[in-house]
């Protein structure tokens, strides 16, 4: 899926309309697991692009949506580049959540404009500010070049074959110790400005709180959480001090 650039703010339900909906909607999939993600205002693959420009609007109706939707305290802004999309990620092909650090201390939006300065097409699906604000660059449901190369042998140690739905444009070899480009096509990115040294505020860990809860939602399953240095071993991201975050999302998905 391709979509034309666009800068759009995306606000959750209220928590009556989203009890109702998902008990309609629950009601229509019957118990088994769903495969149904929420429209909102990103474009689905072979529809047309976002208009270009801020715009704040309500959720979806609910016929457009399947059984989830965005938590009503969490805010997405929209930026989505054509140039960080390589592929289709539809939802059979979710494993992982990769979490890192963007070694920057620009915000979301100087994060996205320097990816989108750079030939090498790099970006996660979404990029959380020290704020507690939360961007997002790439559709789900679209592979992203955030992981990169991982040691050699990860593909099959994470269960993450390449099949070629990833085109691997801008993509550079880094060595034969790590030759392995799975995680991309079976992930969502998430990178939180940081620089080592550095806390992680509380605005920031509360936001990614309610970011996974909606990736968990959108797909209607919990992914695997890992960060980035479990791809590629030697890599920074995340530091030392998100260690016991980490720990905790592993295990129950909030940072505390």
């Amino acid at each position: 899926m391709r979509v034309a650039g666009s800068r759009r703010v995306v606000r959750g339900w209220s928590a009556a309309s989203a009890a109702l909906l998902t008990a309609l909607a629950c009601a229509a999939c019957g118990s088994g697991p769903s495969t149904g993600r929420p429209g909102l205002s990103t474009s689905r693959p072979g529809t047309p692009a976002a208009a270009t420009g801020v715009a704040t609007e309500p959720a979806p109706a609910p016929e457009e949506t399947a059984h989830t939707l965005v938590p009503s305290d969490l805010t997405i802004h929209q930026d989505l580049r054509e140039q960080f999309q390589h592929g289709p990620k539809p939802a059979e092909y979710q494993k992982y959540i990769v979490l890192h650090d963007t070694e920057t201390t620009a915000g979301p939006e100087g994060v996205i404009s320097s990816w989108a300065g750079s030939d090498r097409l790099v970006a996660a699906h979404f990029v959380v500010g020290r704020d507690g604000s939360v961007w997002q660059t790439v559709p789900m449901d679209v592979i992203a070049h955030h992981a990169g190369y991982g040691d050699t042998g990860h593909d099959e140690f994470y269960g993450v074959p390449e099949d070629g739905r990833d085109d691997m444009l801008g993509s550079t070899p880094i060595g034969r110790w790590a030759a392995d480009y799975g995680m991309n096509a079976y992930s969502v990115g998430i990178e939180m400005v940081h620089v080592g040294g550095q806390d992680y505020p509380q605005a920031q860990l509360d936001a990614l709180d309610r970011l996974i809860a909606y990736v968990d939602a959108y797909y209607g399953f919990d992914s695997t959480i890992i960060d980035h240095k479990a791809w590629r071993s030697g890599n920074s991201d995340t530091s030392p001090q998100f260690a016991g975050y980490l720990a905790a999302y592993q295990d129950h998905r909030t940072h505390q």
